[in-house]
């Protein structure tokens, strides 16, 4: 009889692969078999020694290629069969990433487990973007909503509890709704002229943002053709995304740096 495996919950972070755990990188180094998501870079499963088996269940809004339920029964049958596995969560397990529901699966089966943290999308997005999410008399707190709610229901949130000028907003999942949160913010009495940033592909070398205002905020992605993932962030603490930039002015500088390098070579 096969010993039970153990699982453990692994948060890869938002994309710059150096952004990693020492736990979760030493995981990924002795794991039998890796499960991940869409989300997780290319950096990050480069990490991974030839050898160990990978399973991508990933998912997108609207695209749902592995159905969570199928996803939790994938971990349980590899613990069963005595695997060691990581299961590799794009950013936090526990934060918007249904960490949840995988543990409780394994509960369910007498599985051993563990989850391992990762810096979650708010926070990495908004340190390479120049955007502290809290800042002395600027935001008294933060908030994470998610932009998707599950099998395409209404965005029902509370926005008059949500639409605080004292505090940062942090909207996760959120393209395809954000015209409606726009507008139930600004009907819930956050002024129109609120800060408001979006950041794609954040800590990686495809990272983008705007910065521009809350009622500017679908015209700003729509001309920058944004795609998800990305990261919305509302509040008054984005006024200083210019002055505290420092990732953005890096990315520039190398690309500067290429592109003087291959004239160079074209010479």
């Amino acid at each position: 009889m096969n010993k039970q495996g153990f699982v453990s919950l692994v948060g890869a972070g938002p994309g710059d692969a150096e952004l990693m755990t020492v736990k979760a990188v030493r995981l990924l180094q002795h794991a039998d078999v890796v499960v991940y998501d869409r989300l997780v870079s290319a950096d990050i499963l480069n990490l991974i020694p030839k050898g160990i088996s990978r399973i991508s269940v990933g998912k997108e809004v609207g695209k749902h290629c592995v159905p969570q339920a199928q996803i939790n029964e994938i971990i349980v049958n590899l613990a069963k069969a005595g695997r060691k596995i990581v299961r590799l969560k794009g950013g936090d397990p526990y934060m918007f990433g249904r960490g949840g529901e995988e543990v409780l699966a394994l509960k369910e089966h007498d599985i051993a487990f563990e989850v391992v943290p990762g810096i979650t999308a708010a926070s990495g997005c908004s340190s390479y973007s120049g955007i502290p999410l809290t800042h002395r008399g600027m935001s008294r707190r933060v908030q994470f909503i998610t932009g998707h709610f599950n099998d395409n229901e209404p965005l029902d949130l509370n926005w008059q509890s949500i639409a605080d000028p004292d505090s940062t907003l942090v909207i996760y999942m959120g393209l395809s709704n954000l015209p409606l949160a726009v507008h139930s913010l600004i009907d819930a009495g956050l002024p129109a002229s609120t800060p408001a940033a979006a950041v794609q592909n954040g800590t990686t070398e495809l990272q983008q943002r705007v910065i521009t205002t809350l009622d500017q905020l679908n015209d700003a992605i729509h001309q920058k053709r944004m795609k998800a993932p990305v990261m919305i962030i509302i509040g008054e603490v984005v006024s200083l995304a210019d002055e505290l930039d420092w990732f953005q002015q890096s990315l520039e500088n190398k690309r500067l740096e290429d592109s003087y390098e291959q004239n160079a070579l074209n010479r």
